[in-house]
């Protein structure tokens, strides 16, 4: 069954979102696989930006090579972190796989569940900062959230600074 995944890993440019996409190119993705980078930015005023054409479904699959240029970056207004996008195009030339970004607006967990559904993904690695209980309680555990509602499987990853 070659090919015909859709990898989902949700990334927000940080180590631990990081670390998940280090674990799935190294043991989930396989040849001919698409890895679909779902990043979610916070609501806010974007008048001029691309949120308005696209709050509703997310924005167009977008090709690894037109993110990593700076114009279609700020049109988004995603900022990746090189490491990130290094881990990226390295996964798409040694692993033979299809990397694509897709940016969502509004609440993390809301949106990544919306995401699995509508792409549809055949399952979804996330990171976890390693909050303790009562951050996770106050703040809210995306990882956790996601878990206990997609509709695929979910893989967390933790970043092993959280240990």
């Amino acid at each position: 069954m070659e090919g015909d995944r859709r990898v989902g890993v949700a990334i927000d440019f940080s180590p631990c979102s990081r670390e998940a996409l280090k674990w799935a190119v190294n043991n989930l993705v396989r040849a001919g696989d698409h890895l679909i980078l779902i990043t979610i930015l916070p609501e806010g005023n974007y008048e001029a930006g691309e949120m308005q054409l696209w709050q509703a479904t997310g924005s167009p699959l977008i090709p690894l090579r037109e993110f990593s240029e700076p114009v279609i970056l700020k049109k988004y207004g995603v900022k990746p972190d090189p490491e990130t996008l290094d881990i990226a195009n390295t996964a798409a030339a040694q692993k033979e796989i299809v990397v694509v970004l897709k940016i969502y607006w509004g609440d993390a967990r809301e949106k990544i569940c919306e995401a699995i559904d509508n792409i549809p993904l055949s399952c979804l690695v996330i990171g976890n900062r390693g909050l303790g209980k009562l951050k996770r309680a106050i703040m809210g555990s995306v990882s956790n959230y996601v878990v206990n509602n997609a509709s695929c499987p979910v893989t967390v990853v933790k970043h092993l600074d959280h240990e």
